[in-house]
């Protein structure tokens, strides 16, 4: 029997709208192969149509009262626990998460509405003593304009809510171009604006071809600022075409995240932390640890201890509480898994556990441990972006950093040591957006979350969230004379 799954629609200026008359897609369940429902297509009709409400909804927007801004937003907050374990359940549907870490993701929306809630009341300018007793010098910040954001499939509640809850509270209206994967958070997102009672236009929700979408929005002259969160070759190709149009850009891109093992870390607890963050959400995550330098002093004892834990992982359809780790979101993961196991292997690491597709029904793969792989291996180079680990020996640690470093990523690190000394030289020399020393510290509303060198540029979260949706301006102001 098919699964409960609410309609999948298009949200534009305040109206909720169907398939009719629309090009479609099937939304696949990746636990079963079956399809969940039809996804519409934005036509180019649909496409201008949200780009003027946008761009109507932000001459009233921008003058609204951040009180009342602030007002939407928390009740999105108070909507989003309400309704959590129903958007979480469907988020499993079409994502294939485990149920808990779905709700836990919906429910870390409310945060970051809440968080914007707040911020947006407290954006400030300030005045600068004029070199003339006549002349007052003032510094206002004011929100960029329509924005265009793009999202993904691994995280489609909490990354889309980061821009969304951003871009509102600093007096931008967005268009949202979801993940075609994984839609229905999304859907239920702009269920809760709706809701909550923010105005027509100023949020709008649209799907199509991912090309087609993107370089129709980003071309219009009406949007101001773009924001998306995928892939390198991607982000890089988005923000070339906003280039030619001058327009701002916010790029969180991929990563391929080292974690350095020092010898007088607390080895079993380093394992017993990192075996089930990286398997999370299969592996299917920006910030997932993939390459392990691990000090060759520890590296049998955390190697031993990491396959224990990966072995208690319960692979299954993640409506089973039982379930820790869910299927990949699609076919083509898996293929991309199977082809980085074979190179590995092809190239003489050793496949310590997992290295193969698992069952003949959903998309589901065995969580991997790879050792040794060498330095030319795609897994040292490329990002998996699944359920697989790379674990390697160090003797010297200016090494070990530099092999670290050696990539042209740049979104998350990790490091684990008892020593001062260690800690200081790691987080001075890691070249890293966020480095996490023994703990995983990213990811709360109020601190920043971005990359450096390919990963990208600008932050979500943080104080900083708000600065990619806002334009500084001058206002100097002679006073007449007499």
């Amino acid at each position: 029997m098919k699964p409960a799954y609410d309609p999948l629609l298009l949200y534009i200026d305040g109206e909720f709208l169907g398939g009719e008359g629309r090009n479609t897609q099937a939304v696949i369940d990746p636990a079963t192969g079956m399809e969940l429902g039809r996804l519409p297509h934005a036509g180019t009709a649909d496409l201008e149509r949200a780009l003027a409400s946008a761009q109507r909804a932000f001459q009233s927007w921008r003058l609204e009262s951040p009180l009342r801004r602030s007002a939407i937003l928390r009740r999105v907050a108070e909507l989003i626990r309400e309704r959590a374990g129903e958007i979480g359940r469907q988020l499993t549907l079409d994502q294939g998460k485990p149920l808990a870490q779905a709700v836990g993701e919906v429910a870390s929306g409310a945060e970051t509405a809440e968080w914007h809630a707040e911020e947006g009341r407290r954006v400030y300018g300030r005045v600068i003593p004029a070199r003339s007793a006549d002349v007052r010098q003032m510094v206002l910040r004011e929100p960029v304009g329509v924005c265009a954001a793009f999202t993904p499939w691994n995280f489609p509640f909490s990354q889309a809510m980061h821009k969304v809850a951003a871009a509102l509270a600093a007096g931008c209206t967005i268009i949202l171009k979801g993940p075609e994967d994984s839609p229905s958070a999304l859907v239920a997102m702009a269920r809760l604006f709706h809701d909550a009672g923010l105005p027509p236009g100023c949020l709008n929700l649209v799907w199509g071809v991912p090309h087609e979408v993107s370089r129709h929005l980003i071309e219009s002259p009406i949007v101001r600022k773009v924001s998306f969160t995928g892939s390198v070759p991607v982000g890089k190709h988005l923000a070339s075409l906003a280039g030619l149009h001058m327009k701002r850009v916010t790029m969180e891109l991929g990563g391929h995240a080292p974690v350095i093992v020092c010898a007088d870390a607390d080895v079993e607890r380093a394992a017993d932390m990192l075996a089930p963050f990286k398997f999370r959400n299969a592996g299917q995550v920006c910030v997932s640890p993939t390459r392990f330098f691990v000090h060759s002093a520890v590296y049998e004892c955390f190697v031993a201890r990491f396959l224990e834990r990966t072995a208690e992982l319960r692979v299954g359809p993640g409506l089973d509480p039982a379930t820790t780790m869910g299927p990949l979101a699609h076919g083509r993961r898996v293929a991309e898994m199977e082809a980085f196991v074979a190179d590995a292997r092809a190239r003489g690491a050793d496949i310590a556990t997992g290295g193969e597709r698992l069952g003949e029904e959903g998309s589901y793969y065995a969580p991997t441990v790879v050792l040794a792989p060498p330095p030319d291996s795609r897994l040292m180079n490329e990002e998996p972006f699944g359920p697989l680990a790379a674990i390697v020996r160090f003797d010297d640690l200016d090494a070990a950093i530099a092999e670290a470093n050696r990539l042209p990523f740049g979104l998350a690190s990790y490091a684990f040591t008892d020593s001062a000394r260690s800690a200081h030289q790691l987080a001075t020399h890691l070249q890293a957006g966020m480095v996490n020393i023994n703990h995983f510290g990213m990811g709360p509303a109020e601190v920043p979350f971005g990359g450096v060198k390919d990963s990208g540029y600008g932050s979500e979260g943080g104080s900083e969230s708000l600065d990619g949706y806002l334009v500084t301006k001058l206002v100097t102001h002679m006073h007449p004379a007499g």
